[in-house]
């Protein structure tokens, strides 16, 4: 590299981030250190600081680096740190910096209430932000910020967070286009309101009973995890909607009309019938539909699906492409009268994949007349997929059922394959 412009080292080095290499190319020559104040990144390990001499400190070694960096723009910090240190580099390049991720680590720290400045207040320095991600949050008390104007992106990921902390901290952040909350305990009532908002992923840990209400006009991508009611009323862009609840039931859902909707996921173990019925009565224009849903019932009772009528679900979804199902609403579409209205002129127009997770031998013939009905009718069907997941019955009809699987896929092998 002696051969090349300066300008072309410096261009070079500038790409280097992590931290380590950051301080081994201000030993190589001259040239390369007066380039390296030039980076735009920095990266700091989580082992990074293992194995330190006497009387150094991560904290003092980041902020020596910091400090020697022109206009740093980016910072990722995954190694221990304190209040104080923070504070300290985010005085001097908290008006560069626009993206921040930093491994907190609260939630295993003793004493982080007492804690002053608190490392959630020490963010506020960083005032020009544009996307912020950290790691092992406690919240319980909101964070002391003033309006971060740029700020787009939010991203939390292991939090404990009582519900006001959390409305204080989305206040500070009035144009976020992009939210997420992972692993979240504590949360129990939760309003979001953000007109800006087009991503938004919660995942809220515990019993399963939280509720989100949801205020965002320009949501296009929404993924929750862990409620049982939710309400979204404002949802013309809405196009990829996920919802799942993998430790409590899903009892409301009130959405406004899902026109713009292209994909849709429910998960869970049990959900209200009513839920069930409202969003595929609302995902009529839905392309990619994904069901995996053990159990209805409204109470603790276990129930099975109701009967649904092969012909109305589809001529109810006519763009449906991708059809993802699992046991019990594969069931509910095999019951004795899902076939009575069959005709020759019926078809199911645009879908192109299928993928049917099979549990039980019940009501082999009207599960094979199913499937044979997919095939005949799907005019552009390209796949099916057959998964035999953990099939139950010591009876011979699962052999038999298996059987008659095998022979379906023979018979259209050129679109059928089991897993």
């Amino acid at each position: 590299m002696d051969c090349l412009p300066d300008a072309v080292v410096q261009y070079i080095l500038s790409t280097i981030s992590n931290a380590k290499d950051v301080a081994s190319c201000n030993s190589v020559s001259k040239k390369w250190k007066e380039s390296m104040p030039y980076i735009k990144s920095l990266f700091f390990s989580r082992s990074i600081f293992d194995n330190l001499k006497a009387g150094q400190t991560s904290d003092c070694i980041i902020m020596q680096l910091v400090m020697s960096i022109v206009k740093l723009e980016e910072l990722v910090v995954y190694c221990p740190f304190t209040s104080v240190g923070l504070a300290s580099w985010l005085l001097h390049v908290g008006s560069s910096l626009k993206n921040l991720e930093l491994r907190m680590d609260n939630l295993v720290e003793q004493n982080t209430a007492d804690e002053s400045p608190s490392k959630l207040d020490c963010i506020q320095a960083a005032r020009n932000l544009e996307s912020l991600r950290l790691w092992g949050v406690l919240m319980v008390q909101a964070p002391k910020w003033d309006v971060f104007q740029k700020l787009q992106s939010l991203e939390i990921v292991g939090v404990r967070m009582e519900d006001p902390a959390l409305a204080e901290a989305l206040r500070a952040t009035p144009n976020l286009t992009h939210l997420v909350l992972l692993g979240c305990e504590g949360l129990r009532t939760v309003w979001i309101e953000l007109q800006h908002l087009e991503h938004c992923k919660l995942d809220f840990y515990g019993s399963g009973s939280s509720s989100l209400t949801l205020t965002a006009p320009k949501i296009e991508y929404l993924e929750v995890q862990g409620c049982s009611w939710i309400r979204v009323r404002e949802t013309s862009c809405l196009k990829n909607l996920i919802i799942a609840n993998n430790t409590g039931r899903v009892y409301l859902l009130d959405f406004g009309k899902l026109t713009a909707l292209e994909s849709l996921s429910i998960r869970g173990v049990q959900w209200c019938w009513d839920a069930i019925n409202k969003m595929l009565q609302l995902a009529s224009g839905v392309q990619h539909l994904y069901m995996k849903v053990e159990f209805t019932g409204d109470f603790e009772a276990l129930l099975p699906f109701p009967e649904i009528d092969f012909v109305d679900f589809f001529k109810s979804h006519p763009k449906l492409k991708t059809f993802d199902v699992h046991g019990a609403m594969f069931a509910a579409l095999c019951q004795k009268n899902s076939l009575k209205n069959v005709d020759s002129d019926f078809m199911i127009p645009c879908l192109e994949e299928v993928v049917i997770t099979v549990r039980s031998p019940l009501n082999a013939e009207q599960k094979m007349n199913t499937l044979e009905s997919m095939v005949k009718f799907g005019k552009k069907l390209k796949k099916m997929r057959i998964k035999i997941l953990r099939m139950k019955s010591g009876h011979s009809s699962a052999d038999d059922f298996f059987e008659d699987i095998c022979r379906f896929r023979y018979m259209n092998h050129k679109l059928v394959s089991i897993e």
